[in-house]
């Protein structure tokens, strides 16, 4: 339990859901379809705590590099001593939304 609560330390509005929106999640959010090479948002949805990503990549923007069942890997920039590197991060797909930056 404690790697967990380090984890998601300091994360109460950060991963909270509306009111009465708090157990449901939309159908829509499982049918939708992604594919290798997408745009995708990284939002934590606090509902689920499977795949859940950590709180440094809340809000980020990656690609999407591989494609499971129920899961999605990305890659997202992170910047460490001031090199940029490429992450890889396995993320359920509750957590990712298809990003609108590319839209004109």
């Amino acid at each position: 339990k404690q790697w967990y609560q380090r984890r998601v330390r300091g994360t109460r509005d950060m991963f909270a859901r509306d009111f009465r929106k708090r157990v449901m999640i939309p159908l829509s959010t499982y049918m939708k379809c992604y594919r290798i090479g997408d745009i995708v948002d990284i939002k934590g949805c606090g509902t689920v705590t499977k795949g859940m990503p950590y709180k440094v990549n809340h809000g980020k923007t990656g690609r999407v590099y591989n494609v499971t069942k129920r899961a999605v890997g990305v890659i997202v920039n992170k910047r460490v001593k001031g090199r940029i590197l490429a992450k890889k991060i396995t993320l359920r797909v509750e957590h990712i939304r298809h990003s609108k930056c590319r839209d004109d």
